[in-house]
């Protein structure tokens, strides 16, 4: 019958799309992590002409491969997170993102067949083609689960978007690890490591077969019969029960409330309705400040910033590298399922962005104090004061998966209204992969030429920039994506409240007389 109680199972289909989605996520976390361990890999400097007849490495034109390799996918991203935002308007966002899954394949299909006479160039074409993928994939899967859960968990499923990319980071270090154990040499030093991509890829392409449209979606079509049976699916009750036909209602007062009050206002309405400008300008000033938040640097070149902290040879940072990953990944996983919906946005954004600023500060401080002596032997034991600053890095992460990690993806997620949410997402997505890009290709010059002042210049960035803007920005916790027009003065909440009883009545008349036994019975199978 209508208005079941509520089960331990209730919102299981909306988890098993976030993971469907988020493998998506798995791609864009393993392929940013991935560059920069194939490219520290002495086979793949002998092949590619870094290292130098003497056997040294030449620093300029390893600083430029580092950099070209990990950076042009940010370029493509870029692209593809803007050229997302019509195509999951036109076709809905299961459709696109099975799109850019195939795109992001034949990338990742191009990387891995380089080598020999397909040099560095089939790398770098294969990178930005799979970036153009990961972009848009990365713009259009937080939309579509965002749109898909219901508010009482909305910020623990979309801050899975932030865990997934952290597993894939963490894959990207083990296999690179595993490599540098057991493959000295062969093309099979990068082909196994790029070619891994199509797995997840492949998973999220049939797995996407298995998932429905956005029922926001659906709405913003006019498809209203549609969108009901998919958000009485999610939910796993019957399109009569009075909970989805409250939900419906209050989705269909918000639609209806954007389309009078900008109707004529053609494409301008995504950036300058009212209400909207302001939720564009925090969409690109939360990413600018992440991007340069230090864990970029760290994750993208994470060998190459452990050797500078005096952990010598390939496999000794490798190492150290993929407990890296590991401590990301449960950390992000423990604040994402207990506490992102308890702590709320903000004090979470604060707590974060103070103890990274201040952790960065003492690494800092300890590579000044005990810089790693520069005779040491590949693959001896780090220092003291080595296992200190790596112990610290350790803290750092830690302290970034309990907020600026995974909570820039949910704000920007929350804060969109269903008419222009992929526009806002496609924004914040591009603003992300294009700070991304700047972050990723300097990062090898900056740490050669400031050495530890490049902790300290992240530490500044920490406390003067994140935590003072993460006080700036209103709260969300606990509001549905609805109550975001109330929250930044696009609608007044006695009109909303109208509105949605207006609504209500009108589901009301709609169902009277109509609701057949079958429509109160509720398929309890997922």
């Amino acid at each position: 019958m209508d208005g079941l109680k509520d089960t331990r199972f209730q919102n299981i289909r909306v988890y098993w799309l976030a993971f469907i989605v988020y493998w998506g996520i798995v791609l864009f976390g393993y392929d940013t992590g991935v560059g920069g361990g194939v490219v520290s890999e002495g086979y793949f400097k002998s092949q590619f002409g870094i290292t130098l007849p003497n056997g040294h490495d030449d620093t300029k034109k390893a600083n430029d491969v580092n950099s070209n390799v990990v950076s042009v996918l940010q370029a493509g991203a870029f692209f593809g997170a803007l050229g997302s935002a019509p195509l999951s308007a036109a076709i809905g966002r299961r459709w696109s993102l099975f799109a850019f899954t195939i795109i992001f394949s034949v990338g990742a299909i191009l990387q891995t067949v380089a080598g020999g006479s397909r040099g560095l160039g089939y790398i770098y074409a294969g990178r930005v083609i799979a970036g153009i993928g990961i972009g848009a994939i990365s713009a259009v899967a937080p939309a579509f689960v965002s749109e898909c859960s219901p508010k009482e968990v909305r910020g623990r499923i979309t801050g899975l978007f932030q865990i997934m990319v952290a597993v894939g980071v963490m894959l990207s270090y083990f296999i690179n690890l595993g490599i540098s154990l057991h493959i000295k040499t062969g093309y099979a030093v990068w082909r196994i490591p790029f070619g891994v991509q199509l797995v997840p890829a492949g998973l999220m392409a049939f797995g996407l077969l298995t998932v429905r449209e956005s029922p926001r979606w659906l709405a913003s079509k006019g498809r209203i019969d549609d969108a009901l049976a998919n958000l009485a699916y999610l939910r796993r009750r019957s399109p009569g029960d009075p909970a989805v036909r409250a939900e419906m209602a209050e989705i269909e007062a918000a639609l209806e409330e954007e389309r009078e009050a900008r109707r004529g206002l053609g494409v301008r309405e995504a950036f300058l309705g009212k209400g909207n400008w302001v939720r564009f300008v925090i969409a690109v000033v939360i990413f600018l400040l992440q991007q340069w938040s230090g864990q970029n640097s760290v994750g993208y070149y994470a060998p190459q910033i452990f050797t500078s902290i005096g952990y010598t040879g390939t496999s000794n940072s490798l190492l150290a590298s993929g407990i890296y990953g590991i401590v990301k990944v449960v950390a992000t996983a423990i604040f994402v399922f207990f506490f992102v919906d308890s702590l709320g946005r903000k004090l979470s954004l604060s707590i974060s962005a103070m103890g990274m600023g201040i952790l960065f500060f003492i690494i800092g401080a300890l590579l000044k104090t005990f810089p790693p002596p520069t005779d040491a032997a590949a693959g001896a034991n780090p220092p003291p004061a080595s296992k200190a600053m790596a112990a610290m890095l350790y803290i750092y992460v830690l302290m970034y998966s309990l907020g600026w990690g995974p909570l820039p993806w949910v704000y920007v997620s929350d804060i969109f209204p269903t008419r222009t949410r992929h526009y806002g997402l496609a924004v914040a997505s591009a603003s992300q992969w294009l700070f991304n890009f700047v972050v990723a290709k300097v990062t090898p010059t900056l740490e050669t030429n400031l050495g530890y002042k490049l902790f300290l210049m992240f530490g500044t960035i920490n406390i003067g920039g994140m935590a003072v803007f993460s006080l700036l920005i209103p709260e969300t916790k606990g509001r549905s994506l609805e109550e975001m027009d109330i929250i930044f003065g696009t609608v007044q909440e006695e009109k909303r409240r109208a509105d949605i009883a207006a609504q209500e009545r009108a589901f009301g008349r709609d169902a009277g007389g109509s609701t057949s036994g079958d429509e109160k019975s509720v398929d309890q199978k997922v």
